[in-house]
């Protein structure tokens, strides 16, 4: 897919989904979308997008050292359960604007269920949820907890500087 101009329409779709699907695709490398009420509803190209993925065994407070993309890359989609022995997995991907390892702001959070059958490498991936109520039900109170702590001690400047219905959903009750 190329690029000729330093915007992409994407219609009605809300520009964050748009960049965060093109960026898990691969197909936007430097992109960044304001989810703070900016009027475009194109995604510019100013500033590049930060995102990072954890993912966590279902019940696991710390995540794995591998990402989703990396466990289930070579992973056929599983047709039906019968006879798998399904491992099940939360993928946490946090989107933001910065560079690298170099978070200046966290703007979005999208979180699915997955499972794997690791000796048969075939799986199911959920679709993203980036409701808050979805992602506050799906996380466990120890995973939620990992993060709002990994966000504090690795990007503090990040999330100090994320909206508050971000951080609002990995703070301690």
């Amino acid at each position: 897919m190329e690029c000729k101009n330093s915007s992409l329409d994407f219609g009605s779709l809300p520009p964050h989904y748009a960049a965060f699907y093109l960026c898990m695709l691969g197909l936007l490398a430097s992109t960044h979308v304001s989810y703070r009420g900016g009027a475009s509803q194109g995604i510019s190209r100013d500033s590049a997008m930060w995102k990072k993925n954890f993912l966590f065994r279902a019940t696991d407070s710390t995540p794995m050292t591998e990402s989703e993309n990396e466990l289930f890359h070579d992973t056929e989609p599983a047709m039906d359960s019968a006879g798998l022995t399904l491992d099940r997995f939360i993928s946490v991907w946090i989107q933001g604007e910065g560079e690298d390892d170099k978070p200046e702001m966290f703007t979005n959070v999208y979180v699915r269920t997955a499972t794997l059958d690791v000796a048969k490498q075939v799986g199911f991936l959920q679709p993203l949820q980036g409701r808050s109520h979805q992602i506050k039900q799906m996380l466990t109170p120890g995973q939620k907890q990992f993060l709002g702590q990994w966000f504090r001690t690795h990007a503090p400047q990040a999330w100090e500087a994320s909206d508050d219905n971000f951080r609002e959903l990995f703070e301690q009750a």
